[in-house]
């Protein structure tokens, strides 16, 4: 008897784009979601099961999109309301499903809520959000903007300070307050109604603050001198993420993923916290630990050991290396002239570990960080703190579609410059390469879609990291595969025994349907090898 299909965001491959970057259809320099759509058949080419959007609402663009000021629009930067209606059918004709980023820790000033809060003491949104008379002529408290400087912003208009945990352009929400509540659940159900597949939460874990606005104690550490006790990571929130839940579970096949951000070295448990019991929370979160690591099959391991402990029974994990607020994997790996090799073994890795993988718009091709000037950098986090940070644009940079000029992404100037490499390393020149970056992601996801072992498969480690190689089996009933991941630029031996039929399925180095015996395997400098067990001798 077989066993019912698993929901599509367990089994699924998920690509994030950024949308100003990823194709622009009306060569303004910026991509659009016209521009997404006549990508649809490269997406559908190469697997994708959804697409997650960051923010493409009404924004004033303090913060590129993750300041919003129309929840229940499209700004038209990139398109109209019926650009993005004509996407999700689209998208669903392709068999891709659409994931919004739903910015709701905080709205932009000029957001109405927020003008009709600030207008007055007594106005009926003023507890919508979050205001305090500061204390002897100071702010309330201790707590900084995770953008610098105090969180919080003295408004002359009414005497009071407001809470921001980025700009002073991005008040904080009061989610204490259950008329605004209400409100976004009412702004969630009009997406969904529209055929929207799921969320993406920004921040959630600092929805909630703590209702007495106490101070945060010291640490240590330079850059961020607060232990965020007070700030974020507040019990309450539990409850207003269970009522957020059950407002997506009114839909069918709907689902929600959870931005649960942290500083080095990550916090899976924090993570994990919010699946719930795995059906009360959220769908996914994301835990950031493997982005914080340097190269190293060991550390790799241990964080997946201890992502994977932390997972509640009913719940369920997901993946990733890179985002638009973290450094590309590629050159966060380093490795040199080994940096391709390294993010080959690393999109296997990615690719057949347990857990949902979401992949980073680009990442398929091997895009690295752009190096930008400082009067190209328009993110500011960038613009404040160079040069001892250079900001998120390095990451942001345009999709590389071909070795036309600003590599097919544009006819204009774009908005950030395109990546240098753009001439060979480009989704034309992949396509055509049997051998390419682009061709090794696409086999690994169609090797996913059609073995449910990598897919749904349990995760057992054989070769936990030392020496610097990881392997694992992945099971699924009666289907077994093996998976080898060579972290070093070294000849490796590893003899895993099972004795019987093992054929290669896919590998950076071997031939395809390569047989063995057993499990002794001589590696090859960084290779990576799929093989799938086919019965006893």
């Amino acid at each position: 008897m077989k066993s019912s299909p698993s929901p599509w965001w367990k089994t699924g491959v998920i690509y994030q784009i950024y949308p100003r970057s990823f194709y622009d259809s009306n060569d303004d320099g910026i991509g659009d979601i016209k521009g997404i759509t006549l990508k649809l058949d490269y997406l559908s080419w190469l697997g994708i099961d959804a697409l997650w959007l960051s923010p493409v609402n009404v924004s004033p663009m303090y913060d590129f999109g993750y300041d919003i000021s129309d929840y229940y629009d499209i700004d038209q930067c990139y398109g109209s309301f019926d650009d993005f209606t004509e996407l999700v059918d689209k998208a669903h004709a392709h068999g891709i499903k659409i994931i919004m980023d739903l910015v709701i820790n905080h709205t932009s000033h000029l957001h109405k809520w927020f003008v009709e809060s600030r207008s007055s003491k007594d106005n009926r949104r003023r507890a919508w959000y979050i205001w305090h008379p500061g204390k002897n002529g100071k702010a309330p408290n201790n707590w900084r903007s995770a953008f610098g400087g105090s969180a919080w912003e003295f408004d002359s208009h009414t005497g009071e300070y407001y809470l921001h945990s980025f700009l002073k352009e991005q008040p904080d929400l009061n989610w204490r307050n259950s008329e605004m509540r209400k409100s976004i659940f009412k702004m969630m159900r009009h997406w969904l109604d529209m055929g929207v597949d799921g969320f993406r939460l920004d921040v959630v874990n600092w929805f909630v603050k703590d209702d007495r606005l106490r101070s945060n104690p010291f640490t240590i550490k330079p850059l961020d001198p607060e232990k965020h006790k007070y700030d974020r990571n507040r019990p309450e929130v539990h409850d207003y993420i269970r009522e957020l839940r059950s407002v997506v579970d009114e839909y069918d096949a709907r689902m929600t993923v959870g931005e649960v951000f942290t500083l080095p070295p990550g916090n899976p448990e924090l993570s994990a916290s919010f699946l719930g019991n795995g059906t009360d929370e959220l769908h996914l979160a994301f835990d950031f630990s493997i982005m914080y690591r340097f190269w190293s099959a060991r550390s790799f391991y241990k964080c997946i050991k201890k992502w994977s402990a932390a997972i509640p029974e009913k719940g369920w994990q997901c993946n990733m290396l890179s985002n638009h607020d973290q450094p590309r994997s590629r050159s966060r790996f380093l490795g040199g002239t080994d940096s391709e090799k390294r993010a080959r073994v690393a999109a296997v890795f990615l690719l057949t570990i347990k857990g949902t993988p979401f992949l980073y718009y680009g990442e398929e091709l091997g895009m690295k960080n752009t190096r930008l000037a400082r009067s190209e950098i328009v993110d500011p986090l960038g613009r404040r703190y160079w040069p001892v940070y250079r900001g998120r644009d390095c990451s942001r940079t345009p999709m590389l579609w071909s070795a036309k000029q600003h590599a097919g992404f544009t006819h204009a100037r774009p908005w950030l410059p395109v990546d240098s490499s753009y001439k060979t390393l480009n989704v034309r020149a992949q396509t055509g390469d049997r051998y390419s970056m682009l061709n090794l992601y696409r086999n690994l996801i169609h090797l996913r879609k059609k073995h449910r072992s990598l897919g749904e498969g349990e995760f057992i480690p054989e070769v936990h990291g030392f020496k610097n190689v990881l392997a694992y089996f992945r099971v699924h009933g009666d289907e077994k595969f093996f998976i080898v991941l060579n972290f070093s630029g070294k000849e490796k031996h590893i003899n895993a025994g099972n004795t019987g039929q093992w054929r290669v399925m896919l590998s950076t180095h071997r031939t395809r349907y390569e047989h063995f015996t057993s499990l002794k395997i001589t590696l090859a400098p960084y290779e990576a090898t799929v093989i799938k067990w086919m019965g006893k001798l």
